[in-house]
């Protein structure tokens, strides 16, 4: 069975990298939305396994957005990995506190992105044969 990820980010361009770039690598159904709004509304309809969350967003941005799905019972559940631009070492302390399963970066390596995200989780990886 494969993994179900929900992915919600403002840019058009991360959403659609990421999004083959975890169906092709991993095998995994995508589910996408460009705001935390719609976002949170995706998430409670498809319950995915885990999201993957841009930090600034236009409106409601990214910690906003966690904090809100939080006092969600529905979705409270899903582990959420917040996406940022790297600043050294500055975000990774800015979002521990939050309760989010990992802070990952931009620009991200396509390639590597399902690994990352599987080990954060702790999913054992199920490869798309090459």
């Amino acid at each position: 069975m494969s993994r179900h990820i929900l992915i919600i980010d403002d840019e058009d361009d991360i959403r659609e990298v990421a999004a083959l770039t975890l169906e092709a690598t991993a095998g995994w159904r995508v589910s996408t939305a460009s705001s935390g709004t719609a976002g949170i509304a995706k998430a409670v309809t498809e319950q995915p396994e885990a999201i993957l969350m841009d930090v600034m967003m236009p409106g409601k941005d990214g910690p906003t957005t966690f904090r809100e799905m939080q006092r969600t019972p529905a979705i409270a559940h899903i582990p959420v990995l917040l996406l940022t631009a790297k600043v050294q070492g500055v975000d990774q302390r800015r979002f521990a506190n939050l309760g989010v399963a990992a802070v990952l970066f931009k620009p991200f390596n396509p390639m590597t992105l399902a690994q990352q995200i599987a080990e954060a989780l702790d999913w054992q990886p199920k490869v798309a044969a090459a």
